[in-house]
């Protein structure tokens, strides 16, 4: 079992800073539908939450444009629910000392704050319950290993450099197909947890074109590759290096718009792509 690491650094920060304005403009829309009244209650909830300095920058940010939206329109702001959300694992310790501090500096607004420990490729809310969903750089860790690849013994990264050329295609198609039955079932469940005009604010990393060969597969090549040596130097037993596959895919944009669209539940309001920093 694997879980967000804790989030921090320069690149942490840009990422978080890139995800500010989309998710003030869920806010004001969600504030501002011609179709319901002002909301009374939000709950808000980050997926894949980590237990770092950045665990709470997302909902900090959702807390802070309600407050300031409601002030423009000189409106009360209404009671927040704040969950977060990660694999059992997650040092949830640390989370839930943040979520106290959190609720008291928003004093006297009416905060309350929770944990929904486990997948978000399950179920982890009531249905039409949700307002807002948030996701830094998680949803590139999949649900599993393909099971082509492991059904069938093929390592995702061969100690033979020709023989990994050749089955590279294979490797990632496989990667692709286990990422598009993944996101296709989270946007299924989060479509049953939202209200009726509910927003998502999700970022991940990945590429720009359908070129798979990208900078986010050559990190886990360039691992592969010292692992290998360590495997043909005898350092680590082969069998562990040919059964060493690392859960993660990084779609392209096209991928996104194509699965998202395939599954019908949500419709893309705006979707932006950045370059590695």
């Amino acid at each position: 079992m694997v879980h967000m690491n804790q989030g921090q650094g320069e690149t942490s920060n840009a990422l978080q800073n890139r995800l500010k304005p989309l998710i003030e403009a869920a806010i004001v829309e969600l504030c501002s539908s011609t179709n319901t009244s002002f909301p009374e209650k939000m709950l808000i909830a980050d997926l894949g939450c980590s237990s770092g300095p950045n665990a709470l920058a997302l909902v900090s940010v959702a807390i802070e444009a309600i407050h300031s939206h409601c002030l423009q329109l000189q409106q009360p702001p209404p009671e927040v629910c704040v969950l977060l959300n990660d694999l059992p694992d997650n040092d949830f310790n640390t989370v839930v000392k943040s979520l106290v501090m959190l609720r008291q500096s928003n004093k006297p607004a009416v905060v309350t704050v929770g944990i929904t420990p486990g997948s978000f490729y399950e179920r982890l809310f009531t249905s039409g319950s949700m307002h807002l969903f948030c996701s830094s750089n998680s949803l590139n860790w999949l649900s599993k290993v393909p099971e082509d690849l492991t059904r069938n013994w093929i390592p995702a990264y061969d100690i033979d450099e020709h023989a990994r050329s050749e089955r590279l295609p294979m490797v990632l198609e496989a990667y692709a197909q286990q990422f598009r039955k993944d996101f296709t079932l989270f946007l299924e469940l989060r479509a049953k947890e939202l209200v009726p005009g509910g927003r998502m604010v999700v970022s991940l990393a990945g590429r720009r074109s359908d070129d798979r060969a990208s900078k986010f597969s050559h990190v886990w090549e360039v691992f592969a590759q010292i692992l290998s040596v360590m495997a043909s130097e005898g350092v680590i037993d082969k069998a562990k290096y040919d059964s060493f596959y690392v859960p993660v895919y990084g779609p392209s944009d096209e991928e996104l718009r194509e699965i998202i669209q395939a599954e019908g539940s949500f419709s893309i309001t705006e979707m932006r792509v950045h370059d590695f920093t």
